[in-house]
């Protein structure tokens, strides 16, 4: 038997060699059946809505219904014989036509569904257009088929060679405004791209486009898994934001929420016909204990079908450049990794494990490459499963990135329950590494499930209500000097040793000062917090200003430490709380000390000059300005046969010297 590429990489992973191998065979055999059935990604052109000849043909596939209608305003919203649906086959295929003239765009529907026993209204599984009434709140399909298609202007990025590492914004279209409300695509095309094009981030990750009835979830309880959110504008306009990002060279992924779905009846897919099992799990298997939702059955080939078709949708439709699949480690574990501590080689290889979900996520990535092959896939895994990022041929899942979930746990456990003294950055230095080898990361020290009512920012961590008093220049605040310090050293640590890719979300590169709370009954649906503060960051007066310098210095100028290689350690010292370390050609000096700073410390470094490209202590990032702005120095040899740097490295910053070639 031939070892897996996973098991030469890790020799701890040679007793469940058998175990990858089935997996691997698993994948090949499931690839050449799909392959033999053609189709089978392309269940979104046969279900849904199509217009063909004239007519405007609706396909559902609904096995367990004896009859189906169509609910419009052509039918007065009521059950009647005009409307009713054919069965095409034993399969379960219903089909109608309509005269387009009769029935065309921008015309709202439902499904009236007949079964066995019962009967209900509902929303198509393969609608791509769903309108919720502002006045009743009820959602309906709205057949979306415009007289002139949306002509895009700008081909996708194109990458030659090597795909550049990702440095990503995480956004929320509708919170990105400041004013309040629900902000649109169009909005965020003409006010946030800008900024983010300014930032030096080249992708963008988009959260919540799938529609999903209840504001507040952030887009994770979905229930049209085809249809772009319509609270944040039409498919155009965000086809419109999707085009001028890529004019500006920015890729577009998305948050795929392919882990569950929501489990209201009529808005979502959960009992389409009736049944609680057309694509998910029957009994207490099919409903998420921690989310109150349903879980697909994802080694039944119509729940593999619907889901790996929409995959292929939202890449051809929207010509977005990949996904963030959502809640992978409650896909590929039974007890959905519930209060499990992942502490043996064991856990990923027992009888917990979902090899059903694991075998989707292989298919699922293998089609998104083959459709793209640039395409950028990440894992939200918290598990770390051997191989989420490797490829499925290896014994993988086949994602390009697996997100370093641990990080901010890392961090925010660090600043409670630890004093500033008490840092070792020999600790830091450990837990920034600790991540699997042969497999990329995208680093971060906080996402949007940082910033979420309940818990706090960093930022906030660090300062506390100091950030709604101290962060204008004018007020002298050791509350601010010590959280802006602290806040800057651990993204710049993050960002450089953390991963090979990097990300934030909307807000935090700006240190944002508020937590997101959406709409809701709890707070007397208010938008208060469910909005981005730019003017903060745009006021020259204030220390938001200055860690947005910040933020944009650091991409721009440490971009190039997101290597394959793992940073180098230098130097390490945690009773001077000084930390050196080199990575893609930069070299990088960290003092986490902010009481003590250090004259002619000496830096192993290249032979050779060096100059200073990046300063956390620069006056534009709130600093004190300790260092010139420009400095170049040149190593020597010491007694040991060691070239160093003498360095002056005062207190509580961070340095990064590029060698003069």
């Amino acid at each position: 038997m031939c070892i897996p590429k996973l098991v030469k990489q890790d020799p701890w992973l040679e007793p469940y060699t058998r175990s990858i191998q089935a997996r691997m065979d698993r994948f090949a055999q499931a690839k050449r059946k799909q392959q033999a059935q053609g189709a089978f990604t392309h269940a979104h052109d046969y279900y849904g809505e199509h217009r063909e000849g004239g007519c405007i043909l609706i396909r559902e596939w609904a096995p367990f219904c004896e009859r189906i209608f169509l609910l419009c305003d052509l039918s007065g919203w009521q059950e009647n014989e005009n409307f009713a649906f054919t069965r095409l086959n034993d399969y379960g295929d219903w089909e109608i036509s309509l005269d387009e003239k009769a029935f065309g765009h921008g015309s709202h529907y439902r499904l009236l569904m007949h079964w066995p026993g019962g009967a209900g209204e509902r929303i198509p599984a393969y609608a791509r257009h769903v309108a919720q009434d502002r006045e009743t709140y009820i959602f309906t399909a709205q057949l979306w088929m415009p007289e002139k298609p949306y002509k895009w202007k700008n081909p996708e990025p194109r990458v030659r060679g090597a795909v550049p590492p990702p440095l990503i914004y995480e956004a929320h279209v509708g919170m990105a405004r400041e004013k309040g409300g629900i902000g649109t695509f169009e909005e965020f095309r003409r006010d946030i791209l800008p900024r983010i094009r300014a930032a030096g981030y080249n992708t963008i990750q988009f959260m919540a486009l799938m529609e999903h009835p209840y504001y507040a979830s952030f887009g994770y309880q979905v229930s049209s898994f085809f249809a772009l959110s319509s609270r944040y504008g039409s498919p155009e306009e965000f086809k419109a934001l999707v085009d001028d990002c890529h004019g500006l060279g920015i890729r577009v992924i998305m948050d795929l929420v392919h882990s569950h779905g929501v489990k209201n009846e009529v808005e979502g897919i959960g009992f389409q016909d009736g049944s609680s099992t057309l694509y998910f799990h029957g009994g207490s298997r099919g409903y998420h204990p921690a989310w109150d939702s349903r879980c697909f059955d994802y080694g039944k080939d119509e729940t593999r079908n619907f889901l790996l078709s929409n995959c292929r949708f939202w890449l051809e439709e929207y010509k977005l450049d990949g996904f963030r699949f959502d809640g992978v480690t409650s896909m590929i574990y039974l007890d959905h990794g519930l209060g499990a501590s992942f502490d043996h080689y064991d856990k990923y290889f027992n009888g917990n494990v979902d090899e059903d979900a694991l075998l989707y996520l292989s298919l699922a990535n293998d089609l998104v490459h083959s459709i793209r092959p640039s395409a950028l896939t990440i894992a939200e895994d918290m598990s770390g499963l051997p191989g989420i990022a490797s490829s499925p041929e290896d014994g993988g899942c086949g994602f390009d990135y697996r997100l370093t979930m641990g990080l901010p746990d890392y961090w925010i456990k660090l600043i409670k329950e630890q004093r500033d003294e008490d840092w070792l950055v020999s600790r830091i230095w450990d837990v920034l590494n600790n991540r699997r080898w042969g497999e990329k990361h995208i680093s971060y020290s906080e996402s949007h499930d940082q910033a979420l009512v309940g818990d706090k920012t960093i930022l906030f961590r660090l300062m506390d209500a100091a950030m709604y008093t101290d962060m204008a220049l004018s007020v002298e605040s050791l509350a601010a000097d010590r959280g802006l310090c602290f806040y800057k050293l651990i993204n710049l640590l993050t960002f450089s040793v953390g991963g090979e890719g990097y990300m934030t979300f909307m807000g935090n590169e700006f240190g944002h000062p508020e937590w997101i709370d959406f709409p809701r009954e709890g707070n007397n649906w208010s938008y208060h917090y469910a909005r981005r503060q730019w003017s903060l960051a745009d006021n020259p007066e204030l220390r938001y200003n200055r860690l947005l310098n910040f933020t944009e210095a650091m991409l721009k100028s440490c971009a190039g430490a997101l290597v394959p290689d793992y940073a180098q350690r230098l130097h390490c010292h945690d009773g001077d709380g000084v930390l050196a370390y080199s990575r893609g050609g930069l070299l990088f000096v960290i003092n986490i000390n902010r009481m003590r700073s250090y004259t002619d410390y000496g830096i192993p470094a290249e032979e050779g000059p060096w100059e200073l490209v990046f300063n956390t202590d620069a006056p534009e990032f709130d600093g004190v300005g300790r260092l010139p702005k420009e400095l170049t120095l040149s190593s020597f040899w010491d007694g040991d046969g060691v070239a160093r740097l003498k360095l002056y490295i005062p207190s509580g910053t961070g340095q990064v010297f590029r060698k003069i070639s």
